[in-house]
């Protein structure tokens, strides 16, 4: 490789590689939920907070299509990792050409389906009728940009495979900067409402991801193909296919869920809606390290699986399981000191009952970041070994979690309901995920040949023994 050197991850300290490719990638999903904050600060404090609702009520709509889109990028990039693993390199640019004719192909036929739907699914969520009109103007703008979605998470995707978290964040820095200032020129000098932010949104999102793809393409050496290997591959597509998709329905499923709540919430009308907004955004850039972590093992199984280091996954799961509840209780701390006063972002201080929902579910949910800490490690490292429909059936069970409580609780109990969605939702993941991870490591040991053997030493002396999520792989 000419000039930028690739990250090896089947070898040397678990712990040390994971916090080294786990740090870029938070700051990246940092600047990535920045996008969204800054869009809905600019519009709650420009445009006010009816225009803040409108942004709010698409945000389970948003996070259906958009987060399929990137679980499919996510999933087109194990077998990337996997093939990095075994030093296969003719492979790996296989994967990763088909990887980007499928992405292709995905962004055409989403960004017609879903536009012409738009409407009748903002509709069918019982949207207020004092607040449809701007949701529309917004997510309608998103939706055309779900082609710089796919190229932002595609590319960026293979460089991760490659051990590279570093320069998707150099890009999303650059275009963080660009997303502040369209939203600012959109909206308030060109008064172009909510649509100014989705434009700005989408604008950044593809700059990010053209400046990544030209970097690739100049720095990486070993994926530089041949005509043969960029041709399309139908055997590859399949391959790609199951378990691209199985992980982009593992969001969009999830996603159906939070629609059902968000249902709900709609009908408790657009003062709610208002605090779920800005409480969500919140917590959505509190949760990054969380998903940082998530895609950290996911690399880190795949590329250990594709080497045959299977002694490797309890140690990295141990590591990367520590460094998540140690940030859970940073994050507890600061939400509970400061929390209200990180409201005020969004909001004016004499919206009072405002201040106190967005409080109240940033704490409930803070409470119980431990249990999410296991479903984003256990669900990607399952991904990244290879099981991507175990994750599909995670998400029913996140589904099912939240969609219970917007059925069930909402109508009773109103906003506290809505705030102990998500720690349902992540406990009911949990109780499926972790099981499912210890029967497909005990699995893959057997295929090799080798018992799965327990911890040994002062760790066994020490307790590590009883959390038998580390039990494997030691």
């Amino acid at each position: 490789m000419a000039n930028i050197a690739v990250k090896d991850m089947t070898s040397g300290s678990p712990a040390k590689l994971i916090l080294g490719f786990f740090v870029p990638m938070v700051f990246g999903l940092l600047f990535q939920q920045l996008y969204n904050m800054v869009d809905t600060i600019i519009v709650g404090n420009y445009l006010g907070v009816q225009a803040l609702a409108s942004v709010g009520s698409t945000g389970s709509i948003n996070f259906m299509i958009i987060g399929f889109c990137m679980g499919v990028c996510n999933g087109f990039a194990i077998p990337v990792a996997q093939k990095f693993g075994e030093k296969n390199f003719t492979q790996l640019r296989k994967f990763a050409a088909n990887g980007a004719w499928l992405a292709v192909g995905f962004a055409i036929v989403m960004t017609t389906v879903v536009c012409l739907l738009c409407r009748r699914i903002l509709l069918w969520m019982n949207t207020p009728a004092d607040i449809i009109d701007g949701a529309y103007a917004y997510i309608f703008v998103i939706f055309l940009g779900i082609p710089a979605t796919y190229l932002y998470n595609m590319v960026s995707g293979i460089l991760r495979s490659l051990g590279d978290s570093r320069t998707p964040l150099y890009f999303l820095v650059m275009s963080s900067l660009m997303n502040v200032a369209l939203d600012l020129f959109t909206i308030v000098v060109l008064k172009m409402g909510v649509a100014g932010a989705a434009w700005a949104t989408v604008i950044s999102q593809a700059v990010s991801g053209i400046a990544c793809l030209v970097f690739m393409a100049k720095q990486y050496d070993v994926l530089r193909m041949t005509k043969e290997e960029a041709a399309p591959n139908g055997n590859i597509m399949k391959i790609l296919c199951g378990i691209g998709i199985p992980m982009g329905l593992q969001y969009s499923i999830t996603a159906i869920g939070s629609m059902v709540l968000q249902v709900a919430v709609n009908g408790l009308g657009s003062m709610a809606v208002a605090a779920m907004t800005a409480a969500t955004k919140i917590s959505m850039f509190f949760c990054c390290p969380f998903d940082a972590l998530g895609s950290t093992m996911a690399t880190y199984g795949g590329q250990n699986i594709g080497a045959k280091r299977l002694e490797r996954l309890g140690e990295g799961m141990k590591a990367a399981v520590l460094m998540g509840i140690a940030y859970s209780l940073l994050a507890l701390a600061v939400l509970c000191q400061f929390g209200d006063r990180i409201a005020l972002l969004f909001l004016d201080a004499d919206q009072v009952q405002i201040l106190g929902q967005v409080k109240q579910y940033l704490l409930t949910n803070a409470v119980f970041y431990i249990p999410l800490v296991l479903v984003n490690v256990v669900r990607f490292m399952i991904q990244g070994m290879g099981y991507s429909k175990r994750a599909v059936l995670a998400g029913v069970c996140e589904m099912a979690a939240r969609a219970g409580v917007g059925f069930l609780l909402v109508p009773y109990f109103g906003y506290t309901a809505v705030c102990f969605a998500s720690p349902f939702a992540w406990i009911a993941a949990d109780l499926f995920l972790v099981p499912s991870y210890l029967m497909i490591v005990k699995r893959l040991w057997k295929e090799q040949g080798m018992p799965a053997a327990p911890v040994e030493g002062k760790r066994m002396q020490g307790g590590w023994h009883r959390l038998k999520i580390f039990r494997y792989g030691h």
